[in-house]
């Protein structure tokens, strides 16, 4: 019951950061997102068969819930700014993530100081400021085809444009490399963000 709870909260909490990624887009210009319906939390519209379902069953039964949607397509030529307009649009998704994690961080703290709502309610909001937490953080490290590599490049001179085309050429290497070797280094951070969201130890 757990591990479906747990695949649940990470389901809509990748749609939500790819609808924060297609409004961002739709504000600064670009209709993309809107016109392929993707501008929805209806599931249907978002869902990847391996990254939305076989991912997040193998990685629940490993211990922890991890996965993805189909990543949002937008036109940078549609955009006013394309550089600063590529920035903010990469910066949306992990943004909505952490909005969620703060959001029910304060459901969970009022909750610690009443008698009203029930554990199960609170065990759920847990679940939910920690996926968002880890996708926030993971979806921020620099490497395609991350967020993170996106807000670098955005930032970075016109000449390390052919740099970014290679490294995104060997995206699912860099995946790799994330999940085998960076993330145990970085995943440490998860419990104290949590600890600071929440005000409760993980």
């Amino acid at each position: 019951m757990i591990i479906l709870i747990s695949i649940i909260i990470l389901i809509f909490s990748v749609i939500i950061h790819e609808v924060a990624h297609g409004f961002m887009a739709e504000y600064l210009g670009d209709p993309t997102a809107r016109l392929q319906g993707r501008l929805t939390l209806n599931p249907l519209k978002h869902l990847d068969p391996v990254g939305s379902i076989i991912v997040p069953l193998i990685t629940s039964l490993a211990g922890f819930t991890f996965g993805w949607a189909k990543p949002v397509e937008f036109n940078p030529y549609n955009l006013k700014n394309r550089r600063q307009g590529e920035f903010l649009i990469a910066l949306a998704g992990p943004l909505s993530n952490l909005l969620l994690a703060l959001i029910f961080g304060i459901v969970i703290r009022v909750a610690i100081g009443s008698s009203q709502i029930s554990m199960p309610f609170v065990e759920m909001a847990s679940y939910i400021v920690l996926i968002n937490i880890i996708l926030a953080v993971f979806n921020l490290i620099p490497l395609p085809p991350l967020d993170g590599s996106k807000l670098l490049f955005a930032w970075l001179p016109e000449q390390y444009g052919r740099a970014r085309l290679i490294m995104e050429t060997y995206a699912p290497l860099f995946i790799l490399v994330v999940v085998f070797f960076l993330w145990q280094v970085i995943s440490p951070v998860i419990p104290y963000i949590y600890s600071l969201i929440t005000g409760i130890a993980l």
